[in-house]
């Protein structure tokens, strides 16, 4: 399966950057480019791309926007912000209304192709980098939730599991830490997400925040 892509970033010589990283993969190519949010909308509902890869600060419509109306009109199209701003607060913002992964970039090449596959394959992520600091940093200001979402009932080792996701552990760093196998890291990272309602791992990583399971500034 080669993995199409859509590159919105204000820059050219970042979109053009971005597609010499991408294209050097044997399953992945560069379908569309965009300049601004609205221009990546249109590219991605005009595609039908596997992901887009998004920046935050354009003009005009900016990948805030971009994303939350990909997420309503196209949740099928996940989107991977990528942007300079490792404290912009406006990236909590595009992770609550849909994005499914968030990097900077300055990100390793061998780091964004990865993430594209992980995000493509249907694997939200975050960068372990700026998990810790961005997620708490915004997720200690955001409005609590409904008091009956905080009733979810996980186990133990859900909780635990729950916890290493939120440090921005990979599935086969939890399995090595927690002394199991790699597929029942996956079973405990499913049933977490259906037991809380969360689509992928960084809707989970921001409900553990905002459920207290992990503290902000932690």
């Amino acid at each position: 399966m080669t993995i199409a892509v859509v590159v919105a970033d204000d820059q050219a010589v970042v979109r053009a950057g971005f597609r010499t990283i991408l294209e050097v993969e044997p399953d992945m190519t560069v379908v569309g480019e965009a300049a601004d949010g609205a221009q990546a909308v249109a590219a991605a509902q005009r595609l039908r791309p596997n992901l887009v890869l998004m920046d935050v600060r354009m003009p005009g419509v900016d990948g805030i926007a971009a994303t939350r109306t990909l997420a309503a009109s196209n949740p099928d199209i996940p989107v991977l912000i990528i942007t300079t701003f490792d404290l912009d607060e406006y990236v909590f913002s595009a992770l609550r209304a849909g994005a499914a992964g968030f990097l900077l970039k300055d990100t390793e090449p061998d780091d964004l192709v990865l993430a594209v596959r992980a995000v493509a394959a249907g694997d939200g992520l975050v960068s372990p980098r700026v998990t810790r600091r961005l997620i708490a940093e915004f997720a200690s200001s955001s409005p609590a939730p409904p008091t009956s979402s905080t009733s979810v009932a996980l186990t133990a080792r859900e909780r635990q599991t729950l916890l290493l996701v939120a440090e921005g552990l990979s599935n086969a760093e939890i399995a090595a830490s927690l002394v199991v196998s790699p597929s029942t890291v996956k079973t405990h990272v499913g049933n977490v997400l259906a037991k809380i309602g969360a689509r992928d791992r960084v809707q989970a990583v921001i409900w553990a925040y905002e459920h207290g399971i992990v503290r902000p500034g932690a």
